[in-house]
């Protein structure tokens, strides 16, 4: 008998290639979406298959499901800084109000709960890299902090039900992620540089461009947070690619792969925006035998084909 899968924010970028996923792995898939910044044109393929389900629903509200549940991923937030900034206190009532909905339609249904935690809890960080037992450096009341903040409760709030309650949970701390399906109006580094480098002859940088981010593409994310699903591991564990590059690189590098002449033009960083962001992986290789094997390269020319139609269509 196939196993059910519930996945909240199932419409969004890494939620709905989620439900591909599992689809594919002969999984019952239920996705649930309120659309506020997921797409529904995201799970076109998933529509096409008759073990998939879409509930449009706020999780801060009670869920109520018909039917044996044994996965719930909690992927419902705003997850870009223009989005989480637009939608502050749906990001905070995502993390707290519907986390612990979900948490209790876990135990309702004798469900294992895997929560979609972030880099950003280490905040602008002062260890580098970052171990996932490095505490962080967040400002509550910044820009970011809505996110942050958010994210930092949850994991509280799961592993203290775990605590109590012996709760089957696993928590990913998701380091910066691209793809396919990524919002164009997303405002993520990647998204933007490609978009602007399709339209315009000109990319923007947000300080000096020194700063660093590591990127890992979305088939590598899935897989390892399938291997983390399947883990027996409750403590927080990083996910993300430890190839760091500095954001003037990353611009230089999708600059060369437009093969036009793009000029580079410098603005005023915003505040709190961490200055370095490399995830420390060892643990997930340790317990989930997990690493990256997509390159950069490779993963950014996938990215780039798939803006370019986007723009065509």
């Amino acid at each position: 008998m196939s196993k059910t899968v519930l996945i909240a924010g199932g419409a969004g970028f890494i939620g709905s290639h989620l439900c591909d996923f599992f689809l594919k792995m002969d999984y019952l898939v239920i996705a649930v979406d309120n659309l506020i910044t997921g797409n529904i044109n995201n799970l076109r393929n998933s529509f096409k298959n008759s073990n998939f389900k879409f509930i449009n629903h706020d999780i801060i509200n009670p869920l109520n499901v018909n039917c044996s549940v044994d996965y719930i991923l909690n992927f419902a937030s705003p997850a870009s800084p223009k989005f989480f900034i637009k939608y502050p206190l749906e990001t905070l009532f995502s993390g707290s109000f519907g986390t612990k909905n979900l948490i209790e339609l876990a135990i309702e249904k004798n469900a294992k709960i895997l929560v979609a935690s972030t880099s950003e809890i280490y905040g602008d960080p002062l260890e580098h890299p970052q171990k996932e037992s490095y505490y962080g450096n967040v400002n509550t009341t910044g820009p970011r902090s809505v996110y942050d903040e958010s994210k930092r409760f949850q994991e509280t709030l799961v592993y203290s039900y775990y605590k109590k309650n012996n709760l089957d949970i696993s928590i990913a701390r998701i380091f910066n992620t691209y793809g396919p399906r990524m919002d164009i109006l997303d405002g993520r580094v990647v998204p933007n540089f490609i978009i602007n480098s399709l339209n315009s002859n000109e990319l923007h940088i947000y300080g000096d461009g020194k700063q660093t981010r590591s990127f890992c593409y979305i088939d590598d994310m899935v897989d390892g947070l399938y291997k983390l699903l399947l883990s027996n591991t409750t403590m927080p564990i990083n996910l993300g690619n430890p190839d760091e590059i500095t954001i003037e690189k990353l611009a230089d590098e999708i600059i060369d792969l437009s093969g036009k002449k793009i000029n580079k033009k410098y603005f005023p960083i915003g505040q709190n925006d961490p200055k370095r962001r490399k995830p420390d992986i060892s643990m997930a290789i340790d317990k989930l035998n997990w690493k990256p094997q997509i390159s950069r390269k490779i993963g950014i020319k996938k990215t780039f084909e798939y803006f370019s139609q986007q723009i065509k269509s």
